[in-house]
């Protein structure tokens, strides 16, 4: 994972991303391809992730829309869209090896790879340290 970090307390929350109140991160990959997935503070709270509800390729979500739910021992929890995207594909190795969420969640605990529809409303999600300061410690 990237240096380019900010750790606050025993979470760990990556610049090179945007993320939206509900603790999906969105990261560009190339144009407007992104992955998504949810943020290291969100998977703690979670626990133990055993399984990610696979979403439908191909449909496109509206943002706040629920994409798919990853459950664990604890509860359930849902992923929203943060942006208007349409989904690409799903990280099939969470079907073998859910609590990669837990392991490496920005990197190898990717849940979909999304097609951004407009890239102007990245501009309304958070960077690294607004989400640790209007999020994280709000809930806290």
């Amino acid at each position: 994972m990237s240096e380019d970090a900010i750790k606050y307390k025993n979470y760990v929350i990556p610049r090179d991303r945007k993320y939206a109140e509900t603790h999906e991160w969105i990261k560009i990959t190339e144009g407007n391809k992104a992955r998504l997935g949810i943020s290291d503070y969100a998977q703690k709270k979670l626990k133990s992730v055993v399984y990610v509800d696979k979403p439908e390729v191909g449909k496109e979500f509206s943002k706040g829309d629920l994409i798919t739910t990853v459950e664990s021992v604890k509860a359930i929890g849902e992923v929203f869209a943060p942006v208007r995207c349409k989904v690409l594909g799903f990280n099939e190795e969470l079907d073998e090896n859910p609590s990669l969420i837990n392991q490496d969640p920005y990197e190898k605990g990717w849940i979909v790879e999304i097609e951004v529809l407009d890239l102007n409303e990245l501009n309304s999600l958070l960077d690294a340290e607004r989400y640790v300061n209007e999020v994280i410690k709000k809930e806290e």
